[in-house]
């Protein structure tokens, strides 16, 4: 059978199903046989298809083929997005359900980070020069000279709220990013960010300002710091998947492990926000350290909560 036998035997049944979505917009005007027709003719033409590719690789049918599925397969499968209860449960069961079948993630991350700091901040504290080659000259010299760089002017707190999101959101998205090079630029963020962070905290307590910044860092830090942990764990799914693709092969294993850590990657934008309007409102506010102590740990609880113990079923 030659291209022009298959276009002319099959084609009747292209042009139904195309005609079928051209003709249902929504999927509630469909009528119970159409229903029914609409999958025998996706299954019929996805046959075709690999079909075509396989006699006919090279011709045009083989690209209508490929097309018209896809036009099909995103027909079936569209949301709608004025389903609130759908858009609701992903909020309350898919983000905090992913959150703790990739837990195992975050926990490495987290060590990624927090080994990096313990270092950083003993190095900071006991060796000050540390702060050179770690790039924190100009934090050195800040806190040598008895000052720090927390005092936000009142006037410019929005437009520092601003900056931070901003900067943390891509701070996020890059940790998550970095995934596709074999975690490596995950693994590196992740490092880095620990070792500066612990050696600016022990740079801090050397120069006796330890208590001033951790008034600064204590109302925002728990949040913050979650979100690079949750951001960093997703990027190592997909470094992971790339290493270790089990049966598949690396391309749909990182498809699959990149569709798994868009929920971390969803809930890290508002909680980013959220720290960044704490950090430019409340972190450098004259309020009491023991109320900043309380938003911090406040915020802390409530997340975790949600991300532990949310859409759990009643038998689990």
């Amino acid at each position: 059978m030659n291209v022009n036998d298959f276009i002319r035997i099959r084609e009747k049944d292209w042009d139904r199903l195309q005609g079928l979505i051209n003709k249902h917009r929504g999927r509630k005007s469909l009528t119970a046989v159409e229903v029914k027709e609409l999958g025998r003719l996706y299954r019929a033409v996805a046959s075709d298809l690999a079909l075509a590719r396989r006699d006919f690789p090279g011709q045009r049918v083989t690209v209508f083929l490929n097309q018209l599925l896809t036009q099909v397969h995103s027909y079936i499968y569209q949301q709608d997005v004025s389903d609130f209860g759908r858009l609701a449960h992903y909020f309350t069961h898919t983000i905090p359900q992913t959150f703790r079948q990739t837990g195992l993630f975050t926990l490495t991350a987290f060590l990624l980070f927090m080994i990096p700091a313990i270092i950083g901040y003993g190095l900071g504290y006991t060796t000050p020069d540390v702060a050179e080659p770690l790039g924190l000259a100009s934090v050195r010299e800040t806190l040598s000279n008895q000052s720090v760089w927390t005092n936000i002017p009142v006037e410019e707190r929005p437009y520092a709220s601003a900056f931070i999101m901003s900067n943390n959101i891509k701070v996020a998205i890059l940790a998550f990013g970095g995934g596709v090079v074999l975690g490596l630029f995950t693994l590196y963020l992740l490092t880095i960010n620990g070792l500066t962070i612990g050696a600016t905290l022990g740079l801090a307590v050397h120069y006796g300002l330890g208590n001033v910044l951790l008034d600064f860092i204590i109302g925002h830090g728990v949040i913050e710091l979650s979100v690079i942990f949750i951001s960093g764990g997703a990027g190592l799914q997909m470094g992971w998947a790339l290493l270790s693709p089990g049966l598949y092969s690396r391309r749909d294993a990182l498809g699959l492990a990149a569709r798994r850590a868009i929920p971390l990657i969803v809930i890290a934008i508002p909680l980013l926000i959220t720290a960044g309007l704490i950090e430019g409102f409340v972190s450098p506010s004259g309020l009491p350290f023991s109320f900043k102590l309380l938003v911090g740990v406040g915020t802390g609880i409530l997340l975790y909560s949600y991300l532990l113990l949310a859409g759990r079923s009643p038998q689990a």
